[in-house]
């Protein structure tokens, strides 16, 4: 199935109000113009050089995600342009975020990432470390970050009884931040939550943006 059917198929099967990010690591940038020309206009990436290329190189329309662990030296490559950071899993990170987006006077749109999974090799805060940063954030004042939700990954296992549970774990988790410490925030709307295998599971738990990567462009391309 070619690559605009697959995209189309997918958009099918997701509800209104929930965003649709297109994951096209390690893809060429072909790739990326066909699902462009059926209208997505948003892609991930999860490495900083990448990222900046195929931002230099394609339509300037398009709204980039950075969904990968990112280092805290690498955040000024994509501080000018970058919509949405995903994966902030460190107070140092959130602050070096902050001053790269005060250097190109902007302010970047950032997602906690909740440790939710059993794998010990995945980042994260956990629940209570998350409550501890967002207070330490506003204690702070920092003006040029904005933190708009939630980010998690389940764990790799073909238990679904088990990502489920995750996924209500982060559901549960922002609902409490949201009732809490950002009750005065209107923005803060985003559980990014799902890929392309288990993507309609965490939409049905409340997720509001799914990364979906293989299903529309197919296996990966990684180097030998």
């Amino acid at each position: 199935m070619s690559i605009i059917k697959q995209l189309e198929e997918i958009k099918s099967t997701i509800p209104q109000g929930v965003t649709l990010v297109a994951v096209s690591k390690t893809k060429p940038d072909e790739d990326l113009i066909q699902a462009y020309e059926t209208g997505q206009r948003i892609f991930g990436e999860n490495k900083v050089q990448e990222l900046a290329g195929k931002y230099e190189r394609l339509a300037k329309d398009i709204q980039w995600h950075m969904i990968g662990h990112l280092q805290s030296n690498k955040v000024k490559y994509i501080a000018p342009f970058v919509s949405l950071i995903h994966a902030v899993d460190s107070i140092k990170l959130l602050k070096e975020i902050n001053k790269q987006a005060k250097n190109n006077n902007r302010t970047i749109d950032c997602l906690l990432q909740l440790h939710i999974a059993e794998e010990e090799n995945k980042f994260g805060f956990s629940p209570n470390e998350i409550k501890t940063v967002v207070e330490e954030i506003k204690d702070k004042d920092w003006k040029n970050i904005r933190i708009v939700g939630l980010m998690g990954m389940a764990t790799f296992t073909d238990d679904q009884l088990q990502i489920r549970r995750e996924f209500k774990t982060m559901k549960l988790e922002f609902d409490q931040l949201k009732a809490s410490l950002f009750k005065n925030q209107d923005d803060f709307t985003h559980i990014s939550m799902g890929m392309s295998g288990d993507y309609k599971m965490a939409i049905e738990e409340g997720s509001t943006m799914v990364r979906v990567g293989s299903s529309i462009f197919g296996a990966r391309n990684y180097p030998l």
